[in-house]
């Protein structure tokens, strides 16, 4: 039996003193295909540790169905494969720019807090994910050797009966390796997010000697560990592209070591939010300012890229690391590209032909439900209502959008709302004009205050200074549209869906460029790829391998508001300048 402990102010594996270097890899973010890959290059790296989240909502998407459990456990053993150990993070929060910071969107309660209603289905969220976790513990002879406590609870509140129920919670269901938490390196961080006997780290980007400072302050006796060294960050749709400069990121990494701390890199490599994962963020302080939704990429700026290839930063990183470790291995070779081309569509079926293979049954009620009450995570909504007469035009206003609405009075498209937008239109109707508001989700807020945000048409349509009531609803979810009968040639206008083939020799990455296109959602062979925007800062969608198969290829693409003419594959990223 192996053992990892926590004794005089120092980690030890096996009784013998040990430094944790450890790197974020999410199994959610990566094909499973390229797990061993994309741990290959951890180690090759510098790095003995993998650190993973995991994201309850994609695990429970409705009370009581249990799904893709066993990745996690696979996950875990591929990292033993590659000869490291693991930190895993169950949350039940886990924030990662994923959407509704993980929290199912069907939650109920009082989130992140010690209310029974809620407590309840945390229990029963722990009861599923954590057997993959204890089974593969190291003194059981797997590789976990920490589970976190929550995360980053004191950026949010001060229920430590919360954060006692879970740590207790964890032991119970046969966690025997270190528990901890993580929080930001100041007062209010550290006394609202810790708990006694439940190891402390902290989370930052530079200036670490002030950071542990800090951490001292509260914890004298626990081990330095940053368990995220941010090094790079995130983009969000309509902001500039976040990028760090590789010798600032490796100077304070080396600054970090040589202060004798363990240490986790957020992210070693970053991956893809898949389909419509990806979170939002809020601006301001608090925050609780104007809503950014996150992109479809996370290469976060990573040492590893979202492709699996070693950076400038990973480099400058393997120098630092290779002082603390022993023999490090060969870099692995980076996975192949296909050529350039450019593709031009050979179908088309409108979206609203495609909402009678693809849409739930019509739902009517007086007002408009929300994504949640239809039961709808994320997706596509059409809400449709009359306008009653005889009476003079007057203009439509749209209280809350949640995320992005396309208005039509009879038939004819007569605004675009967006959330949040500074000059949001007002179409005039008239009386027995039919009004139809086609509302898109995105992202929900995954840090801060405002979680648990719904998404749909909130606070209904006014008609001057009149509510419209009486809606016939249609949700459209999108994770399956191989119903979906294209008609040859390429005449319809959005929104529309467009059918591209691709002849492939051999699978092998690309990046898939939409230039003159829109607004949008593509699959590749079946799988929902993600979210497409030109309003970028990302032009291109990174496609892995493992989705293409040798031979026809299809790719199905949702535009919403403009057509283009073709499709490219590229070799390179286009992340934003």
């Amino acid at each position: 039996m192996r053992v990892f402990s926590i004794d005089d102010g120092s980690f030890r594996l096996d009784g013998a003193e040990f430094r944790v270097l450890s790197g974020a890899l999410h199994y959610f973010r990566v094909h499973p295909e390229q797990w061993g890959h994309r741990l290959a290059m951890l180690r090759a790296m510098g790095l003995n540790t993998v650190e993973t989240y995991v994201p309850w909502n994609l695990h429970e998407p409705s009370p009581g169905e249990f799904r893709r459990l066993e990745e996690l456990g696979a996950f875990l053993d591929a990292a033993a494969a590659e000869g490291l150990l693991a930190i895993v993070r169950p949350g039940p929060y886990i924030c990662a720019e994923w959407d509704n910071g993980g929290l199912p969107a069907w939650l109920t309660g009082r989130p992140r807090t010690s209310d029974p209603e809620y407590l309840a289905h945390v229990d029963r969220y722990l009861d599923q994910v954590l057997p993959p976790v204890t089974e593969r513990q190291i003194t059981r002879g797997g590789n976990v050797i920490m589970v976190q406590v929550e995360n980053e609870y004191g950026s949010y509140g001060t229920d430590h009966a919360y954060l006692r129920h879970l740590a207790d919670g964890l032991v119970a269901r046969g966690v025997e390796v270190p528990l901890f938490t993580s929080d930001g390196a100041a007062d209010h961080y550290l006394t609202g997010g810790t708990i006694p006997g439940v190891l402390a780290t902290v989370n930052f980007g530079s200036e670490p000697e002030q950071a542990f400072a800090a951490l001292r302050a509260h914890r004298p006796d626990d081990p330095l560990f940053c368990m995220e060294f941010w090094c790079g960050w995130f983009d969000h749709w309509g902001q500039e592209h976040v990028t760090r400069d590789p010798r600032d990121a490796a100077d304070t990494l080396e600054r970090i070591l040589a202060a004798g701390a363990s240490v986790n890199v957020y992210m070693a490599h970053g991956g893809s939010n898949p389909g419509t994962r990806a979170g939002a963020n809020r601006a301001g302080d608090q925050p609780d300012g104007a809503w950014r939704p996150t992109v479809t990429s996370y290469d976060y700026d990573a040492p590893i890229d979202e492709r699996g290839a070693p950076t400038e930063k990973f480099w400058l990183f393997r120098e630092v690391l290779s002082r603390y470790t022993e023999d490090l291995p060969d870099v692995p070779e980076t996975p192949p590209l296909l050529p350039p081309a450019t593709l031009n569509p050979a179908g088309t079926v409108p979206l609203r032909q495609a909402m009678d293979v693809l849409a739930r049954p019509e739902v009517v009620s007086p007002v408009p439900p929300t994504f949640e009450e239809l039961g709808l995570e994320h997706g596509l909504v059409l809400y449709r209502t009359t306008v009653p007469g005889p009476r003079e035009p007057h203009p439509l206003t749209l209280r809350e959008v949640r995320d992005r609405a396309h208005v039509y009075v009879d038939g004819r498209l007569a605004a675009v709302v967006e959330r949040d937008a500074d000059d949001r239109p007002q179409p005039v109707a008239g009386g027995f004009a039919t009004v139809e508001v086609l509302v898109e989700s995105m992202g929900r807020t995954n840090y801060g205050p405002l979680l648990g945000e719904r998404k749909g048409l909130l606070g209904g349509v006014l008609h001057r200074l009149q509510y419209l009531h009486g809606y016939a609803v249609r949700a459209l979810p999108l994770e399956d549209v191989s119903g979906l009968t294209f008609e040859p040639g390429t005449a319809g206008e959005p929104p529309a869906f467009f059918l591209t083939t691709l002849e492939v020799a051999e699978p092998a990455d690309t990046f898939l460029a939409l230039p003159g296109w829109g607004k949008g959602y593509v699959w590749i062979n079946g799988v929902l790829l993600g979210r497409y925007w030109d309003r970028g800062p990302q032009r291109t969608l990174y496609v892995p391998a493992p989705l293409l198969r040798a031979g026809t290829n299809e790719i199905v693409h949702l535009e919403l508001d403009r057509a283009g003419s073709a499709l490219e594959l590229r070799e390179t990223p286009d992340l934003g300048a």
